[in-house]
């Protein structure tokens, strides 16, 4: 039974989480607080407003989701927290307060990789068997991972400026949608017509997986300029040639991603796990669902409130790390950045 707490951006969230020997889960409790009231007026997370408010919330937080579980704090066996990547004020604070509770309660401390976290969900949600390929679109990464086992990734492809969710984030302040960008965009882009603008695709010509937003925003921005003052049926139509072509890129890139999967795993089953924020826009995930049956692959999307940050992802990926026997010292160190395919992730033989 695993305590997971998550505070790398603007979720102050904790859970309970039971893991047996065999594997299968139980979500006992998973409790998640939104800051979008606090960051609203910005138009985006502001990181000192976030880590105070991580301060001010979480202790409750972690005291609600033991009560949901039916648990006394002292019940479970370890203590997880996303110790990196993300803002690191954030960061901090769950990491500090889970080494003060596993020092405390005399209990191991697991140190999480928050992306690591998002890509051991579906085995949380769908028991997904080792290995598969995971796509994660979220306001702060875009990438493509080969999940060997824990602590075993390979990055194929990854953004080579801006993460798709910040894309979105930035074309909503552009068009006044508001913050967050991806609902707002995907709202008003129903409206719209995605053939009116034929905005840039960047790299698909290329053979690698990588990404690249920068000039599609740059597009969308001039195309903006030269229609101002905007009518409301231009601000639909410009969302959703944007949207129409960010599923195509994905989509393409899906694809590239699911043949490499089945030149290099040839006996393993080809599937697709989608994880973070962006997973839940629905044009994205048709033409994820599109290039998956064309490649004869498994598309898999754990429910969305499981694709955005939360404390159950930490806990899971926490009780994944201790069924290994691999946990942290009280002195280990928060990282702002914290890639997957860092030799430190892997499961040592002296862990296990």
């Amino acid at each position: 039974m695993i305590l997971g707490i998550e505070t790398s951006c603007d979720e102050t969230a904790a859970a309970i989480v039971v893991r047996d020997q065999f594997g299968n889960s139980t979500i006992r409790s998973n409790v998640v607080r939104s800051q979008l009231d606090e960051h609203a007026a910005f138009g985006g997370v502001v990181p000192e407003l976030a880590a105070r408010a991580h301060v001010t919330y979480l202790d409750h937080i972690i005291a609600q989701a033991c009560r949901e579980a039916g648990i006394a704090l002292g019940d479970v066996d370890a203590i997880a927290a996303t110790a990196g990547p993300g803002l690191i004020g954030g960061v901090l604070v769950g990491l500090t307060t889970a080494k003060a509770l596993a020092a405390a309660l005399d209990k191991p401390l697991i140190a999480v990789n928050h992306l690591e976290a998002h890509a051991l969900t579906a085995r949380l949600t769908d028991g997904v068997a080792f290995p598969y390929l995971m796509l994660l679109v979220s306001g702060g990464h875009s990438q493509f991972v080969l999940v060997r086992g824990v602590g075993d990734y390979e990055r194929w492809g990854t953004t080579i400026d801006d993460a798709l969710g910040e894309a979105f984030d930035k074309v909503a302040k552009l068009l006044s949608l508001g913050h967050p960008g991806g609902p707002a965009v995907e709202a008003i882009a129903k409206s719209g017509d995605p053939k009116r603008f034929k905005f840039p695709r960047p790299l698909l010509r290329e053979a690698r997986l990588d990404f690249s937003f920068s000039g599609l925003k740059t597009a969308v921005r001039l195309q903006a300029e030269a229609l101002a003052p905007l009518r409301d049926q231009d601000v639909a139509d410009i969302a959703a040639s944007f949207q129409a072509a960010v599923a195509e890129i994905v989509a393409v890139r899906g694809r590239q991603a699911l043949a490499r999967f089945k030149a290099e795993l040839p006996g393993h089953e080809p599937r697709l796990i989608v994880a973070g924020g962006v997973a839940a826009n629905q044009a994205i995930g048709a033409a994820l669902r599109q290039a998956c049956a064309e490649a004869g692959a498994s598309l898999i999307v754990p429910p969305i409130a499981l694709c955005t940050d939360n404390g159950a992802m930490v806990a899971w990926a926490g009780a994944e790390r201790f069924m290994l026997g691999a946990i942290d010292p009280l002195d280990v160190v928060a990282r702002p950045r914290w890639p997957l395919d860092l030799p430190d992730m892997k499961v040592t033989s002296d862990a296990a």
